[in-house]
This record gives C-alpha cells, structure tokens and sequence, in this order.
C-alpha cells in the first residue's frame, strides 16, 4: 500500500465516487437502500475531510505559501460539504428533501474533487518531494485510524466550528 499522500487522496475520491454512483442507481422507491449508501457517504466524506483539513492543508500550506488561495478555498468547500453532510445525517431518507440535498453534495464534493485532482494535487507534486508525500500519507493513514465517522463525533464538530470562526 501506498503511503503517497495524494495517492490515498485519489483512493478516497474513487471510493467517494463509487458511492455516488450507488446511491444515483437507487430507485424512488429503495428509501432504505438509499439511506444505507448515505450513511457510507457520511462517513466517507467525514474522515476524508477531517484528514485533509489537520494534516494535508496545513501542511501543504506551511511547506508551499504560494498555494495558500488553494488551500482556503478547499477549507471552505469542505465547509459546504461538512453543512450539508451534518443535515444530511440528521433526516430521515424518505424526507422529502432527502435526495435534492443528497444531489446537492455530490456535485459540490464532485467539483471539488475534479479541481483537486487536475489542478491542485499536480501542484503540490511539483512543490514536495517523495520524502515529504510519504511522509504525510503515513500520518493520514494513522489519522484515519481515529478519524471521526459521524458529523456528531467532537472532533467532527470541532472541525466544523473551526471552519465557521477561523
């Protein structure tokens, strides 16, 4: 296993995908599935923000100063999504609301995943070594080992007030 940090970025963003196309294929009438599938996109969304906002972006911003822009616009696209994932978790899968919601996060977490990897991950490449990507993805991979799943964990929240007053 790799422990480039933006190789296991790319690994997330793949995992986040297929689950979007999942629960894209439930039909009106899988209410139960389709809540299933949003709970692993929770969590997947969860844990994959909260490395990216304590190791990845602080990081990078510290080690690159000229890709700071990058580094707060992705802090704040991850804020949207954090929003709408704490939302998303507390209703019910029939709500009606439920899917527009659902649709709404996709294509914002959509969005950013595509600008991450054909505009920022190449920067970053360019500006770290292999050392330094290393590195980092061994602490990604031991953050994830207590990674908060649930927008509700303390650490969730944290992450998410953090982004509100800073």
């Amino acid at each position: 296993m790799s422990t480039d940090a933006i190789v296991l970025l790319r690994d997330d963003h793949k995992e986040i995908r297929r689950l979007f196309r999942e629960f894209a294929q439930t039909g009106e009438a899988a209410v139960a599935a389709r809540g299933q599938i949003a709970d692993k996109i929770i969590a997947a969304l969860t844990v994959h923000t909260y490395i990216e906002n304590e190791t990845m972006y602080p990081e990078v911003r510290r080690l690159l100063p000229e890709l700071e822009d990058d580094v707060l616009e992705s802090y704040e696209e991850h804020h949207v999504a954090d929003v709408l994932v704490s939302e998303l978790a507390a209703m019910d899968a029939d709500n009606e609301r439920f899917v527009a919601k659902m649709t709404v996060l996709i294509e914002n977490v959509t969005h950013h995943m595509d600008e991450e990897e054909q505009d920022w991950f190449p920067k970053v490449r360019a500006g770290l070594n292999r050392k330094q990507l290393s590195e980092l993805g061994a602490r990604m991979i031991e953050q994830k080992k207590s990674a908060p799943r649930s927008p509700a964990q303390p650490s969730a929240l944290k992450k998410s007030i953090d982004a509100v007053i800073s």
